[in-house]
């Protein structure tokens, strides 16, 4: 089966045609142009170079979160679109979970992180035997500091992906870390069809962003009206 991914989740964007444990082809770019400017054009021009059009899809994947909220949204309504005019069932992947797909085939522990600011991350944590990558911790919010203590009892290497990554490795001090390199450490839709290939079929009105800590705006208003009931 054909499985179209793509990632809006992050200042990068991509898309990525999959089909048996196969990348077909994957267009990426990071030129700091809004993901709806860029992401239909990308994916046209992926499904005419690899001669594939939109029926010959099985399934159409994206990242729904942690990330950009506007980017994860745009990625969102751009595959319900896709889908419901073609009739084609999608598929939700955690942002998370497609970057530690990045570094499939590696042995040993893969975190995810990204940057939430305010020396926050989105992070889980995932473990990799060299052939297949199994879940450990669920995604969630947390301070650097705390990402950084709760890696010291683990033993064996670990590998950090994601923007926050440098991040992280900073924080850690003393515990030896692995830094993804450039080429691995961000986000590709190529990831997404590797997480997406085990993942159940939904409707895409079903589909909806996994956000882990409320948009900024709302969390400055909440503050607000805290504060006007002390």
């Amino acid at each position: 089966m054909k499985i179209l991914g793509l990632d809006t989740s992050s200042v990068a964007g991509s898309c990525a045609l999959y089909e048996d444990g196969k990348i077909l082809g994957e267009f990426y770019i990071n030129t700091h142009l809004t993901h709806s400017q860029t992401m239909l054009p990308m994916v046209q021009a992926l499904l005419a170079q690899c001669n594939v059009a939109l029926d010959d899809i099985g399934c159409v994947a994206v990242t729904t979160g942690p990330g950009s909220f506007t980017g994860v949204r745009i990625g969102i309504a751009a595959v319900k679109g896709l889908c419901q005019g073609a009739g084609i069932p999608c598929r939700g992947v955690s942002t998370l979970e497609a970057l530690a797909y990045n570094l499939q085939g590696i042995e040993g522990y893969i975190v995810p992180v990204l940057d939430a600011r305010c020396q926050q991350v989105y992070t889980a944590l995932f473990y990799s035997d060299g052939e297949s990558i199994r879940r450990v911790e669920p995604d969630a919010a947390m301070s650097v500091a705390q990402r950084a203590d709760l890696l010291m009892p683990l033993q064996g290497k670990i590998y950090l992906v994601g923007d926050g990554a440098p991040l992280l490795q900073s924080a850690c001090g003393q515990k030896q870390v692995h830094l993804a390199n450039e080429q691995t450490r961000f986000g590709h839709a190529s990831g997404v069809c590797f997480a997406a290939a085990n993942a159940p079929d939904m409707d895409a009105k079903a589909l909806s962003p996994q956000y882990l800590r409320l948009p900024q705006a709302q969390r400055e208003l909440l503050k607000k009206q805290q504060q006007k009931e002390k």
